[in-house]
């Protein structure tokens, strides 16, 4: 396992890291981070949100779950745990480098190692890298906080219905239908 570096990484050196099958990094300001392993409820969550995700987009974008991306330069490496980008985007990945930039819509499932502090430093990269939407799911609460690259966000919970960028609407309760 690698461990962090006493000095800041270039994504080029990331890209040289052995890569264990059990253990994902990000690469955040050039410090390298190990990712803890999702739990059943969050990996339920994520495909949960995938399939409704997919249906509303009827063909415009793909969604992703555990999808990294290069939002900018060369100490940036990120995975989101749920992520939705448009054909037009996609288009412009060339299929054997990384994508560029954020998709259109990055979805964070919150877990008990993340802070408060990363994840708004999350957004604000994606939303200076082309993110049009980034939702905040807390599990516990069963709440979903949706921001948007003008400084707002809207929280939405059980029996409302989020809409989406893209057309359509999802039902709180659906996203949160297997969890317990």
């Amino acid at each position: 396992m690698a461990s962090t570096p006493t000095r800041l990484m270039t994504f080029e050196e990331f890209e040289r890291l052995p890569w264990p099958d059990s253990v994902r990094y990000e690469l955040r300001h050039g410090e390298l981070i190990s990712l803890p392993p999702a739990k059943f409820g969050h990996m339920t969550i994520q495909e949960t949100l995938r399939q409704l995700l997919n249906q509303a987009a009827a063909g415009a974008g793909m969604v992703f779950v555990e999808f990294g991306f290069r939002p900018k330069g060369e100490r940036e490496y990120r995975v989101a745990d749920v992520a939705y980008a448009t054909k037009g985007h996609l288009a412009r990945t060339n299929p054997q480098g990384y994508f560029e930039g954020s998709p259109e819509l990055v979805i964070e499932v919150l877990s008990p190692s993340n802070t408060a502090a990363e994840i708004a430093d999350k957004r604000d990269l994606c939303f200076e890298t082309g993110c049009r939407e980034f939702w905040t799911l807390d599990i516990g609460k069963r709440r979903i906080d949706v921001s948007t690259p003008d400084g707002r966000t809207t929280t939405y919970g059980m029996g409302q219905e989020i809409p989406l960028f893209f057309g359509g609407y999802i039902a709180v309760g659906a996203i949160f239908s297997g969890s317990r």
